[in-house]
């Protein structure tokens, strides 16, 4: 497996995101007892076998808002199970998130104050089974706290010895210069990583990339594929199809190669559930697309989606 430099670990060059296991909508593997064992945990696992070292969870990957930190807890068992040594345990990098909140009734919001933040820390910490999380993650920024104000809190989880190394979730470029300007680059000791979506649909956020490739931060899309509802445009008749034939991989595995080409800060994090398509993503580090099969995916990509509101709304600066 291929290495990525995540701050001051190595990681794999493909990552899992592991939120569908624990979501109602996504028909959660890890929800049903049986299933838990017998497909969502040996998936992960398969995934550790094959040399994948980076795990995206995050406290609210849940079935319910009473049941927070349910992924956190079915990613905690997976590594804590899973039959690698210790060593290979140790190179095991666990990603969370926080910063948005559920309460009863499913009622969603965002909280940036520093009690909060620190709570969820401490809660995530718990549920991970760890004394300091390898990779949290600021989930969503509180429009209801200014920018740096919320972002030095989360400077202050590491100041406090509960995170390892940070990183941004959903931050435009500007944010995420600003954030860099107060705690760091990687080398410094600060922001690691930032985590927004793009795929070949998707692809609002260059800015952000290029602030990234700038700074030596790494880029972890979410819904690097499209999403569930969108892997059509990849499969089918698609570029992505007919350049998978020719390689002899899958439309999917191509798609994470053209994300990885298009710039060296990008670490894919593909959700999977199922052990063929974690070991199917696995693959995809070791595709190595000419500059012509990366020029004609490039100018056959899907018609891009509409700008998420994933950013929206933002807070004020000081």
């Amino acid at each position: 497996m291929k290495s990525h430099r995540l701050g001051n670990r190595q990681v794999s060059a493909i990552g899992i995101g592991c939120m569908n296991p624990s979501w109602a909508w996504a028909n959660g593997a890890a929800l049903d007892p049986v299933r838990r064992y017998e497909e969502a945990i040996p998936a992960l696992q398969a995934g550790m076998d094959a040399g994948i070292t980076l795990f995206d969870t995050a406290d609210i990957y849940a079935p319910t808002w009473d049941t927070m930190g349910h992924n956190e807890e079915f990613v905690a068992e997976a590594l804590r199970t899973w039959s690698g040594s210790a060593e290979q345990k140790a190179n095991i990098v666990i990603a969370t998130k926080g910063g948005i909140t559920r309460a009863e009734g499913e009622v969603w919001g965002r909280n940036g104050s520093l009690d909060y933040l620190v709570a969820a820390a401490e809660a995530s910490a718990k549920r991970l089974g760890v004394d300091k999380i390898d990779l949290w993650q600021h989930h969503r920024l509180d429009p209801s706290i200014d920018f740096e104000t919320q972002f030095e809190n989360v400077l202050e989880l590491k100041a406090r010895g509960l995170v390892d190394q940070i990183g941004v979730s959903n931050y435009d470029a500007k944010q995420l210069e600003t954030a860099v300007k107060l705690g760091g680059t990687p080398d410094e000791g600060g922001v690691v990583s930032v985590q927004n979506e793009f795929s070949p649909r998707y692809r609002h956020d260059l800015d952000v990339l290029e602030v990234c490739e700038r700074f030596g931060i790494t880029f972890l899309p979410w819904c690097p594929l499209g999403g569930v509802r969108t892997k059509n445009e990849i499969a089918g008749a698609s570029a992505f199809e007919e350049v998978g034939q020719k390689l002899g991989a899958s439309p999917f595995a191509v798609a994470l190669a053209w994300e990885r080409k298009y710039s060296p800060a990008v670490l894919p994090i593909p959700g999977a559930t199922r052990t063929e398509t974690v070991l199917d993503c696995a693959s995809s580090a070791e595709i190595e697309l000419s500059d012509e099969d990366f020029a004609y995916l490039s100018a056959n990509l899907p018609e891009e989606g509409e700008y998420s509101s994933e950013l929206l709304p933002k807070p004020a600066y000081r």
